[in-house]
């Protein structure tokens, strides 16, 4: 006989339950799968009376039970992994997965993400869970721009370039949504649309009045990319306001140009409580039914939050018509019938993955692999890296050197599987090496007692390992970063001064070299600490394989090939106002000041060289595309992999063109001493260049284009940077 506890009982009725309301719902003519998905939601619609249509636009939207309409909640999150919801796989953070410069990975990244969530979503179906954060509609990717480094959640972001952050959010994009003809496995949405970007504690009120050159040439394209290229299914609205108007409730923003000029047909969601900024924030409206409105005839579907409790009220009192109801319920339906919560589960071959693969052996590789092409290697002074794994002693030291949190960045899933930088290195070495850990350091505070034996240690052994950073608590979103002072920005951009005072500490007694290892999602000033420490291993939030992959490139079963994605500034002090959203003087494209570390620069344990840049014209018409080719050898003993850039550069000044532009990369293999003939082909609109109106212009003159494995300039030549191999073209 089979026994069964309350909760098996629970379970059963649940399943039982739902089941039930399906086969209901059947003999409803919206069940019927032979017809159209529209005229499927046109026929729910008919059905459903005015308060029922109304309920349904709140991100927690109720069942309709005489419908056969399930309970579903919208607000979901897969930033790097499927967040919040109880095991998953937890991959390298946004900003890291910029840094592998890979687009092909981050999509088969997203592809595991999606389908540990189809398979999560079943079993909570199964057991009655409904609630948010189980579902399918992924509020991700972030594809803001890191216009500035004290912003806490650029860590989200895949970096300062427009083009970059377009080729790897597509890529997450598709891997979030499949390539099903009639279903998607989940959807992703692009945030926070638009022009947004701190400060946090201003997010609420402020007012961003970009140029019409910054607005189109920085702000907007990624958003584009992910529209148009990306089919992405939905956008999120920022906080703040643009040009006078809060994102939420701008037709400008959402119906002239993410609908009627990108052609855009999926559903808008506010960020959580922004409608309520028309409101209270930015002072655009008297009441909730007159904020409702607002953001209804703009374009906005869905509310996270409350304001959208009042639409019924809204039509009652006649700022808002039932048919625009109709028009914006249906976008929000026809997602939910794209996902297949309309259909039974055998139709969908997206409910057949199963939970064998959330957090699989398969799912930890890959997030392996791409914390090991987002590690980034600043500094290598004497090749002291790679370390022999039969080093004879070794100490492992730091705030973060057996931290978790250092791991996971935020908007994290939880895996079972985590391995911190200790574990990683331990895993890695010889059983004949002394090894030693002492955690020496608090990570934002000084030590409280004085006497502390840890820079000691550094005399006894053949190498330090010293694990230092910031962390979620230090930076992030304004109601998560406990640690913070400015809600989640950071003030400057310096390590916490009791970090800074340790690695002085072991570097004045190490008798081996110290590698500094740092977890960050922002750029951190290291021009106080560099010339203390040997070797600089950037490892930003990596993840829960990423003890595993730092100790990977450490020892050398990896060479690094991760790129910077932001430009890293020597101090605060080359810094624009943090809250200037002008681009003067912000990222590769337009900073006067010499930086510590330029964008896309990383580097291997073996050099390349970049030579032969062939085309067969110069002088390139409109329509015309240009193709040319470079060749690219490893001069060293070792395999490598490299990130291969492409930069036009203005040769006459018109005194708005960016002084670089990245236009094209590619991710490279390269054994020992092998030479590859590299082709790349850019059509004319990658000519196209924004002017002072904001439009795309053909802009004649004499260009360069610079091939390198960073961005070409004198201070990447410094660091040890390839040479690049240049083309002189002309615009006629």
């Amino acid at each position: 006989m089979v026994h069964l506890n309350t909760y098996s009982l629970k379970c059963l009725w649940l399943g039982l339950l739902c089941t039930i309301q399906f086969v209901n719902g059947q003999n409803q003519p919206w069940f019927q799968t032979d017809l159209p998905f529209e005229e499927r939601v046109d026929l729910l619609l008919d059905a459903m009376t005015l308060e029922e249509k109304c309920s349904q636009f709140m991100s927690d939207s109720p069942a309709i039970d005489r419908l056969g309409v399930p309970e579903y909640n919208w607000w979901n999150e897969a930033l790097h992994g499927i967040a919040r919801n109880g095991k998953a796989t937890i991959f390298p953070q946004g900003i890291a997965m910029g840094a592998t410069f890979n687009p092909d990975l981050i999509q088969e990244v997203a592809n595991a993400i999606s389908d540990e969530g189809r398979a999560k979503f079943e079993v909570s179906k199964s057991i009655g869970n409904r609630g948010m954060y189980a579902g399918l509609t992924y509020w991700s990717p972030n594809v803001n721009i890191f216009r500035d480094p004290r912003w806490g959640r650029g860590q989200e972001t895949y970096g300062e370039d427009p083009f970059l952050t377009s080729q790897i959010g597509v890529a997450f994009v598709k891997g979030l949504q499949g390539d099903h003809p009639k279903y998607f496995k989940s959807t992703a949405c692009a945030k926070h649309f638009a022009v947004h970007s701190g400060p946090e504690a201003l997010r609420h009120s402020f007012n961003a009045s970009p140029s019409k050159l910054d607005f189109h040439e920085t702000y907007l394209p990624a958003f584009e990319s992910l529209v148009k290229e990306g089919q992405v299914q939905g956008v999120m609205g920022a906080y703040n306001a643009v040009y006078g108007e809060p994102s939420t409730s701008s037709t400008f923003l959402l119906d002239d140009i993410l609908k009627k000029e990108w052609g855009f047909d999926g559903y808008i969601v506010s960020d959580c409580g922004a409608l309520g900024d028309i409101l209270k924030g930015h002072k655009k409206a008297k009441t909730q039914e007159e904020a409702a409105a607002l953001a209804m005839m703009a374009g906005v579907n869905l509310n996270c939050g409350w304001v959208y409790g009042k639409l019924f009220s809204a039509v009652e009192q006649g700022l808002i018509s039932e048919k625009m109801i109709d028009e914006r319920l249906k976008t929000l339906f026809l997602t939910r019938f794209k996902l297949g919560f309309f259909d039974a589960d055998a139709q969908n071959p997206y409910t057949k993955i199963g939970t064998d693969v959330i957090n699989s052996e398969k799912h930890q590789a890959i997030a392996r692999k791409a914390a090991q092409q987002s590690i980034v290697l600043l500094k290598n002074e004497g090749d002291v890296l790679p370390l022999k794994k039969d080093i004879k002693s070794l100490y492992v030291t730091g705030s973060f050197a057996a931290s978790t949190e250092i791991l996971i960045a935020n908007y994290y899933g939880m895996s079972p599987n985590m391995v911190t930088v200790l574990e990683g290195v331990i895993d890695k070495v010889s059983l004949g090496t002394s090894v030693e850990y002492r955690l020496g350091v608090l990570p934002f505070q000084q030590n409280l007692n004085p006497l502390n034996w840890a820079p000691q240690v550094a005399k006894t052994t053949t190498a330090t390992i010293l694990v230092a950073g910031i962390s979620n608590e230090i930076e992030g979103e304004e109601v998560d970063a406990i640690a913070s002072e400015h809600k989640g920005d950071r003030k400057d951009l310096k390590l916490p001064q009791s970090q800074i005072d340790y690695i002085k500490e072991i570097s004045e007694n190490k008798v081996g070299p110290l590698i500094l290892v740092i977890g960050t999602g922002s750029p951190v000033a290291l021009d106080e600490i560099e010339p203390y420490v040997d070797g600089i291993v950037l490892m930003w939030y990596p993840g829960e394989q990423g003890g595993n992959a730092v100790a990977d490139v450490i020892f050398g079963d990896v060479s690094p090939s991760g790129h910077l994605p932001i430009t890293f500034p020597k101090n605060v002090s080359q810094l624009p106002p943090f809250d200037d959203y002008s681009m003067k003087g912000r990222t590769y494209k337009y900073m006067d000041e010499v930086p510590m570390y330029p964008f896309g620069f990383g580097l291997g344990y073996g050099e390349i060289s970049l030579k032969n840049a062939k085309t067969t014209t110069k002088n390139i018409k409109k329509g015309d595309a240009l193709s040319f080719s470079v060749t690219v050898k490893n001069e060293s003993a070792i395999d490598l992999e490299d990130v291969i850039q492409v930069y036009l550069i203005p040769e006459d000044d018109l005194g708005f063109l960016p002084k670089y532009a990245l236009k094209a990369f590619k991710r490279i293999q390269l054994k020992s001493g092998e030479t590859q003939d590299l082709k790349f082909t850019l059509t004319d609109q990658d000519f196209y260049q924004t002017n002072l109106e904001g439009k795309k212009a053909w802009l004649k003159g004499n260009y360069k284009l610079a091939i390198s494995n960073a961005l070409p300039s004198k201070r990447s030549a410094d660091l040890g940077a390839a040479k690049p191999s240049e083309l002189a073209i002309k615009l006629q």
